[in-house]
């Protein structure tokens, strides 16, 4: 196995929440819902079949039973939704990439429709760090770029430019992502 690499370790280092203890600001989750401060960091795999479906107009991108939710402390579930249930013929490389701590280093889709490409509004882990090996080769996508549904809930996004967690009415804040939230 890879060692860790010297970015990923620092990341982790800076982390204040994690998840042990939910914080007095943090909303109490009322019935059939979750808190993102009960969350672990590092985060962990969930396996979620609830019917998924991610699309632009008319045009389904990605229509599953079979999401993988990555869940950690301060933020809402991140969907990974399996290749298979991924309308493949429509996603573009694109440029650029960015790197998770926890999951390792992800690569940029872009979604290709006749009205014109919707530039990276997806990402993907090619070669992700363990134990998110479960999650490799799938697909998540920015909800404030494509439409995001979950058993026919529109998703909202994670507040904040670069977070691509899928905010839905079982889950309470608040959020990693709103202002002066950074070190969460």
């Amino acid at each position: 196995m890879t060692p860790l690499p010297e970015w990923a370790k620092r990341a982790r280092g800076q982390w204040r929440w994690v998840g042990k203890k939910r914080p007095k600001f943090a909303v109490e989750p009322g019935p059939g819902q979750e808190s993102v401060w009960d969350y672990p960091r590092p985060p962990r795999l969930a396996p979620d079949s609830r019917h998924v479906v991610v699309r632009s107009g008319e045009v389904v991108i990605a229509d599953t039973h079979d999401a993988i939710r990555v869940l950690e402390t301060a933020s809402p579930p991140t969907f990974y939704i399996p290749p298979e249930d991924v309308h493949g013929g429509l996603l573009r490389d694109a440029p650029g990439g960015s790197r998770c701590e926890w999951k390792g280093t992800a690569t940029y889709k872009s979604v290709e429709l006749p009205s014109g490409l919707l530039k990276q509004v997806a990402w993907t882990y090619e070669y992700p760090f363990p134990p998110f090996v479960d999650i490799t080769g799938y697909y998540a996508f920015y909800p404030d770029a494509v439409e995001c549904y979950v058993d026919g809930e529109r998703v909202q996004p994670q507040p904040g430019q670069f977070y691509g967690g899928w905010v839905t009415s079982d889950v309470v804040g608040p959020f990693k992502g709103e202002s002066e939230t950074g070190g969460w």
